[in-house]
This record gives C-alpha cells, structure tokens and sequence, in this order.
C-alpha cells in the first residue's frame, strides 16, 4: 500500500515537472522571439478598453503565465506606457487567458487517445527549428516555444497515465475525506493555496485537479475548493 502510494507520487512529481518545464520553455522562448515588439504591440491594442482584454487574453496564452503578463503590464505602466485603465482591461485578460490551459487540459489531456502523437513530432519541428541559428535569434527562440507546447502535452499525456484507477485502494482516503464537509472543503483550499506557492504555477494544480476529478477521486466540492485556492 505504501509503495504504491510512493510509486504514485513520483510519477505525479514527474509528469508535473515535464509539464511546468514546458510551460517555462514556451514562455521564455516567445518572449525572447517577440521582445520589443511584444510591448508595441500591446500598447498598440489596449487603447480600446475591451480591445485590451483580449490583448491579455492572447499574450496569456501566447506565453502560458498570466504572472508573466502581469509583471509586463506592471513594467508598461510604471514606463508611462500604458494608462491604470487599459492596464485594467488587459489584466482581466490575462486572467480570461489563463483559464483556457485549463479547458486545453479538460479537451485534450484526459482523453483517451494519446496526445504524444502530436507532441513529438512538434518537439521534432521546435528542436530543429532550434538549431538553425543562420535564420536569426527569433526563428531559434519559436523553435523553443514549439518544443515548451510539446513538452506540455508530454506533461499532461504522463499525468493523466499516472493517475491511478479508482476501483484501487491506493487513493481511497481522497474519497473517504470527501466526506468530512466544511472542514474538506476549507482544508482543500489551503492545500490548493499551499501547493500553487510551492510549485509557482496555478495551471499545474488545476492540472492534477482536473485528472483526479475525471478519474472519480474527487468530487466537485473539493475540486472547486482546490482550484479557489490554487487562483488565490
């Protein structure tokens, strides 16, 4: 039993660095790709209000953090970039965009086909990319951003396969907690708080909320008591 647990627990911390690693690498290289023109571009989109809530809707996505949208938004306005208004428009945006890792892991990360086979030939295409240093900095650093995607549907792909089946004794105390009320659903937040603090990234913990979820370990309280937590 307790092996099983262990066993379990390290395929979970595995699939789980896979796929923040990914997110990181995707972020990092479209950053580095689009650079000064990022910034143009945003100032460029936010002088209509709700045009600026869909230009953080993009970046968020674009880059997979809505903690690294803020912080550019943070640097804009303190340059004189962009107004406390738009900057407003563009923050509820980037908190639109980070929902959609969510849906993407919902749509594809549970299924049963095996989303692998469209991650590595996209990790095959980045990592190639990645070499022809001829074609200049921003065609390398894409070609990192296409491997980071692919390293996230890697990451989802492992985590759902580590997942155990329900009919097993090996995550029952998740479903006999459930039945505790109040008290789950308060120790549930601060475990969605605690675990986002740690690993710096709410997309992760949604991640493994949503498997558990689809797998039966957990019911909606305590799913919607983890994600709460994970977004405070």
């Amino acid at each position: 039993m307790v092996g099983t647990i262990v066993a379990i627990c390290f395929k979970l911390l595995g699939a789980l660095a896979l796929f923040m690693y990914g997110m990181q690498l995707s972020s990092d290289g479209i950053q580095r790709a689009a650079g000064d023109r990022l910034q143009g571009t945003v100032n460029f989109m936010t002088r209509n209000r709700f045009v600026a809530v869909i230009t953080g809707v993009i970046v968020t996505v674009l880059v997979q953090s809505s903690s690294a949208t803020s912080v550019m938004v943070v640097s804009f306005v303190n340059a004189g970039l962009l107004t406390l208004v738009q900057s407003i428009g563009v923050m509820m945006g980037a908190h639109i965009g980070t929902t959609l890792t969510g849906w993407i892991i919902a749509a594809v990360g549970i299924q049963k086909f095996s989303i692998a086979l469209l991650a590595v030939p996209l990790f095959g295409i980045g990592f190639f990319m990645s070499l022809m240093k001829k074609k200049g900095d921003a065609f390398v650093s894409y070609g990192e951003g296409l491997m980071g995607f692919a390293l996230i549907f890697l990451g989802l792909e492992y985590l759902a396969k580590a997942i155990p089946d329900p009919s097993g004794d090996a995550l029952l105390f998740l479903q006999e907690f459930s039945n505790r009320g109040w008290f789950a659903t308060i120790v549930c937040v601060f475990v969605g708080i605690i675990s986002t603090m740690l690993i710096n990234a709410s997309s992760a913990t949604i991640a493994i909320v949503i498997g558990l979820a689809s797998k039966g370990m957990l019911n909606y309280q305590m799913a919607a008591a983890l994600v709460l937590g994970s977004n405070i």
